[in-house]
């Protein structure tokens, strides 16, 4: 058994997750070398694709609630789904549950349908006589479509007046391009009290306002439910409410513009979804084992424990990278070749939402946004790519970009 001062001498951080290719060749070399790794900050990264499941179902020994590691936590940690174990998970996940039932997410497409319609720019002169010269638009992927579809979506969800998007954006922008080194101190950072604050004091006026006049809407359910005999206060329900709104639009967000990457990086892929619209949800799977949204997650033990041969520690932070579990060959064979027809990438081994009890509750919404913005898209254009320009990705602990020029034709 080997102990946790495992080191890698020319690493003792991970490489920004901008830096793509640089952060799988890191990924790859601690599969082969140290699977448990321990970085100067004390964190333990785990990578295989088995020991971060081991790492997502076991809550009793990795637990999401942090509090014991780092009691400042405590306090912006109620109502956060996120960052609760069983029974209190439970019981909190079951209140919003009922929102996103396959039944209710799937009578939802009709709405989203039609904002992708209002959203996307058509192609000038479109319809009318060929012309010589290949007409086009050029636009921003992200401005356009993959910011105000989900975040419409969600904020009529949630009750919130899609008018306000822009300061969503804003505040989502702020809060995941943070760069934090030590994740023991990001609590403590003013600049995270500072966003946190200012999103939970609107949020939280909003829930005042719900519980004074409810609705039909989600903050009303989080105002006006028990949960285990009580009724969540305003804070719980602030916090739970910035979750969802977050969770709701950001994870879609990134899903498009990776997609649009990846098919834009493979020569007539763009044509095969539009001559087979039906290869779109699967596509959508391979994209989303190829660039997860949130490529890395935490937890805290509960015990001392083994994983992979190293012992970590109780009351330590273990970090279990999703897209290390997505690009691991034992899991996926030939795991950087992109293949919609991949066995399996919708099954237990996908692990781009998370794995257990914490699996994100609004998959199934993220996945049929993104499967009507990409049928409507390829309804729409003969053909779409990455045009010229910044693409601003994020520098934080998402795999996306906040700027997407693209051309279609």
């Amino acid at each position: 058994m080997t102990t946790t001062d495992t080191t890698l001498r020319d690493r003792d951080l991970p490489p920004d997750i901008a830096d793509l290719p640089a952060v799988l060749d890191w990924l790859a070399r601690l599969r082969a070398e140290a699977p448990v790794w321990r970085d100067r900050y004390g964190m333990h990264h785990v990578t295989r694709a088995a020991d971060v499941l081991l790492v997502l179902r076991d809550t009793a020994t990795f637990s999401s609630d942090f509090s014991a590691v780092m009691p400042e936590a405590q306090q912006m940690s109620k109502g956060m789904l996120t960052r609760l174990d069983p029974p209190e998970h439970g019981a909190l996940r079951h209140l919003v549950s009922r929102s996103f039932t396959p039944k209710r997410v799937a009578g939802l497409e009709p709405r989203i349908r039609e904002l992708c319609r209002e959203m996307l720019p058509d192609v000038p002169g479109d319809g009318a006589e060929r012309s010589p010269t290949p007409r086009s638009v050029s636009f921003d992927l992200v401005d356009t479509l993959a910011f105000p579809l989900p975040v419409t979506v969600i904020a009529e969800m949630l009750g919130l007046p899609a008018a306000d998007r822009g300061r969503f954006r804003q505040w989502a922008d702020g809060l995941f391009s943070m760069q934090v080194d030590d994740p023991k101190e990001a609590v403590n950072d003013p600049r995270v009290r500072d966003a946190m604050g200012e999103i939970t004091g609107y949020l939280g006026d909003w829930c005042r306002t719900r519980r004074a006049a409810p609705t039909d809407d989600l903050v009303s359910a989080l105002v006006t439910t028990e949960v285990d005999g009580r009724v969540l206060d305003d804070e719980e329900a602030a916090n739970f409410s910035m979750l969802l709104l977050f969770a709701g639009h950001i994870t879609t967000t990134l899903l498009l513009g990776n997609a649009v990457r990846v098919l834009d990086e493979h020569p007539g892929a763009w044509a095969a979804l539009r001559a087979d619209p039906s290869t779109i949800p699967a596509t959508i799977e391979e994209v989303l084992r190829l660039r997860p949204p949130f490529p890395v997650t935490a937890r805290a033990t509960t015990r001392d424990v083994e994983i992979a041969g190293t012992t970590v520690p109780a009351r330590s932070i273990v970090m279990p990278w999703l897209l290390s579990a997505t690009h691991d060959p034992d899991a996926h064979p030939d795991p950087e070749r992109f293949d919609p027809t991949r066995p399996g990438i919708g099954g237990g081994n996908q692990t781009a939402f998370g794995h257990g009890i914490h699996f994100c509750l609004g998959a199934p919404l993220a996945r049929l946004e993104a499967r009507v913005a990409l049928e409507e898209m390829t309804a729409r254009y003969a053909g779409l790519s990455v045009g010229e320009g910044e693409q601003r990705p994020y520098t934080g602990r998402v795999l996306g970009t906040r700027r997407l020029p693209v051309v279609a034709t």
